[in-house]
Protein backbone atom coordinates (compact mmCIF):
# COMPACT_ATOMS: atom_id res chain seq x y z
CA UNK A 1 0.00 0.00 0.00
CA UNK A 2 2.95 2.33 0.58
CA UNK A 3 3.85 2.06 -3.12
CA UNK A 4 0.28 2.97 -4.13
CA UNK A 5 0.30 5.95 -1.80
CA UNK A 6 3.68 7.10 -3.11
CA UNK A 7 2.55 6.70 -6.72
CA UNK A 8 -0.69 8.59 -6.05
CA UNK A 9 1.20 11.34 -4.23
CA UNK A 10 3.66 11.97 -7.05
CA UNK A 11 1.03 11.63 -9.78
CA UNK A 12 -1.08 14.15 -7.88
CA UNK A 13 1.79 16.65 -7.71
CA UNK A 14 3.05 16.16 -11.26
CA UNK A 15 -0.32 16.40 -12.97
CA UNK A 16 -1.42 19.27 -10.71
CA UNK A 17 1.54 21.21 -12.08
CA UNK A 18 0.39 20.45 -15.62
CA UNK A 19 -3.25 21.35 -14.98
CA UNK A 20 -2.79 24.42 -12.81
CA UNK A 21 0.27 25.47 -14.78
CA UNK A 22 -1.88 25.62 -17.90
CA UNK A 23 -4.32 27.92 -16.10
CA UNK A 24 -1.55 30.21 -14.86
CA UNK A 25 0.11 30.32 -18.29
CA UNK A 26 -3.21 31.31 -19.84
CA UNK A 27 -3.66 34.00 -17.19
CA UNK A 28 -0.21 35.48 -17.86
CA UNK A 29 -0.47 35.26 -21.65
CA UNK A 30 -3.87 36.96 -21.77
CA UNK A 31 -4.57 38.89 -18.54
CA UNK A 32 -7.81 40.47 -19.78
CA UNK A 33 -10.60 39.32 -22.04
CA UNK A 34 -10.25 40.76 -25.52
CA UNK A 35 -13.32 40.24 -27.69
CA UNK A 36 -12.52 38.94 -31.13
CA UNK A 37 -12.82 41.54 -33.86
CA UNK A 38 -12.33 40.33 -37.35
CA UNK A 39 -13.65 37.98 -39.95
CA UNK A 40 -14.22 34.24 -39.86
CA UNK A 41 -10.95 33.47 -41.69
CA UNK A 42 -8.93 35.43 -39.11
CA UNK A 43 -10.78 33.58 -36.35
CA UNK A 44 -9.88 30.24 -37.95
CA UNK A 45 -6.18 31.17 -38.08
CA UNK A 46 -6.28 32.41 -34.47
CA UNK A 47 -8.03 29.28 -33.23
CA UNK A 48 -5.63 26.98 -35.05
CA UNK A 49 -2.70 28.79 -33.43
CA UNK A 50 -4.30 28.55 -29.98
CA UNK A 51 -5.27 24.92 -30.44
CA UNK A 52 -1.70 23.92 -31.23
CA UNK A 53 -0.34 25.87 -28.25
CA UNK A 54 -2.92 25.15 -25.57
CA UNK A 55 -4.22 21.66 -26.18
CA UNK A 56 -2.57 18.53 -25.02
CA UNK A 57 -2.98 16.62 -21.86
CA UNK A 58 -4.16 19.32 -19.45
CA UNK A 59 -7.81 18.16 -19.36
CA UNK A 60 -6.77 14.59 -18.66
CA UNK A 61 -4.23 15.83 -16.12
CA UNK A 62 -7.21 17.17 -14.14
CA UNK A 63 -8.67 13.67 -13.95
CA UNK A 64 -5.36 12.20 -12.74
CA UNK A 65 -5.03 14.95 -10.12
CA UNK A 66 -8.55 14.42 -8.82
CA UNK A 67 -8.40 10.62 -8.87
CA UNK A 68 -4.98 10.45 -7.22
CA UNK A 69 -6.08 12.91 -4.53
CA UNK A 70 -9.18 10.87 -3.79
CA UNK A 71 -7.06 7.67 -3.82
CA UNK A 72 -4.71 9.14 -1.23
CA UNK A 73 -7.61 10.17 1.01
CA UNK A 74 -9.20 6.73 0.62
CA UNK A 75 -5.96 4.81 1.20
CA UNK A 76 -5.34 6.72 4.42
CA UNK A 77 -8.92 6.19 5.59
CA UNK A 78 -9.60 9.93 5.49
CA UNK A 79 -12.07 10.14 2.60
CA UNK A 80 -15.39 10.13 4.51
CA UNK A 81 -14.28 12.63 7.16
CA UNK A 82 -12.59 14.86 4.59
CA UNK A 83 -15.61 14.98 2.28
CA UNK A 84 -17.95 15.55 5.21
CA UNK A 85 -15.61 18.30 6.49
CA UNK A 86 -15.21 16.67 9.91
CA UNK A 87 -12.57 17.62 12.45
CA UNK A 88 -9.01 18.34 11.34
CA UNK A 89 -9.72 16.76 7.94
CA UNK A 90 -12.10 19.60 7.12
CA UNK A 91 -9.16 21.61 5.76
CA UNK A 92 -8.05 19.01 3.22
CA UNK A 93 -11.72 18.17 2.57
CA UNK A 94 -12.47 21.75 1.62
CA UNK A 95 -9.53 21.55 -0.80
CA UNK A 96 -10.97 18.32 -2.21
CA UNK A 97 -14.35 19.99 -2.77
CA UNK A 98 -12.73 22.99 -4.48
CA UNK A 99 -10.75 20.58 -6.68
CA UNK A 100 -13.96 18.74 -7.52
CA UNK A 101 -15.64 22.02 -8.43
CA UNK A 102 -12.68 22.92 -10.64
CA UNK A 103 -12.84 19.52 -12.36
CA UNK A 104 -16.58 19.87 -12.99
CA UNK A 105 -16.10 23.41 -14.28
CA UNK A 106 -13.44 22.20 -16.70
CA UNK A 107 -15.34 19.21 -18.05
CA UNK A 108 -18.95 20.48 -17.90
CA UNK A 109 -18.60 24.20 -18.66
CA UNK A 110 -15.27 25.04 -20.25
CA UNK A 111 -14.76 22.00 -22.49
CA UNK A 112 -18.23 21.91 -24.14
CA UNK A 113 -17.90 25.60 -25.06
CA UNK A 114 -14.28 25.24 -26.05
CA UNK A 115 -15.20 22.44 -28.48
CA UNK A 116 -17.49 24.88 -30.30
CA UNK A 117 -14.91 27.64 -30.17
CA UNK A 118 -12.21 25.41 -31.62
CA UNK A 119 -14.46 23.97 -34.32
CA UNK A 120 -14.58 20.43 -32.95
CA UNK A 121 -18.37 20.84 -32.82
CA UNK A 122 -20.18 22.81 -35.55
CA UNK A 123 -21.25 26.28 -34.42
CA UNK A 124 -22.02 29.59 -36.08
CA UNK A 125 -19.50 32.41 -35.98
CA UNK A 126 -21.65 34.30 -33.46
CA UNK A 127 -21.91 31.19 -31.24
CA UNK A 128 -18.15 30.71 -31.36
CA UNK A 129 -17.57 34.33 -30.35
CA UNK A 130 -20.05 33.89 -27.45
CA UNK A 131 -18.28 30.70 -26.38
CA UNK A 132 -14.94 32.53 -26.30
CA UNK A 133 -16.21 34.69 -23.43
CA UNK A 134 -17.53 31.68 -21.51
CA UNK A 135 -14.28 29.75 -21.89
CA UNK A 136 -12.32 32.81 -20.78
CA UNK A 137 -14.42 33.23 -17.61
CA UNK A 138 -14.46 29.51 -16.86
CA UNK A 139 -10.68 29.30 -17.16
CA UNK A 140 -10.24 32.37 -14.94
CA UNK A 141 -12.56 30.85 -12.35
CA UNK A 142 -10.36 27.76 -12.12
CA UNK A 143 -7.24 29.90 -11.86
CA UNK A 144 -8.74 31.88 -8.99
CA UNK A 145 -10.01 28.71 -7.25
CA UNK A 146 -6.56 27.14 -7.48
CA UNK A 147 -5.15 29.70 -5.04
CA UNK A 148 -7.21 28.68 -1.98
CA UNK A 149 -6.97 25.07 -3.16
CA UNK A 150 -3.17 25.13 -2.99
CA UNK A 151 -3.29 26.84 0.42
CA UNK A 152 -5.70 24.22 1.78
CA UNK A 153 -3.61 21.36 0.40
CA UNK A 154 -0.50 22.73 2.09
CA UNK A 155 -2.35 23.55 5.32
CA UNK A 156 -3.88 20.06 5.38
CA UNK A 157 -0.43 18.50 5.57
CA UNK A 158 1.65 21.18 7.23
CA UNK A 159 -0.52 23.67 9.05
CA UNK A 160 -3.44 22.00 10.77
CA UNK A 161 -2.41 23.60 14.07
CA UNK A 162 -3.50 26.93 12.56
CA UNK A 163 -7.11 25.71 12.44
Amino acid sequence: MLALDLLAHYAHLLFALVWIGHNYASFVQQPAYVPFRGDAAALERDLERRMKREHGIFRYASLVVWASGMAMLWQRGWLPDALLLRGPLAVIGLGAWIGTLMLLNLWLVLWPHQKKLLGFVPASFEERVRCSRITFLSSRSNTILSMPLLFLMAAGGHGLHLF
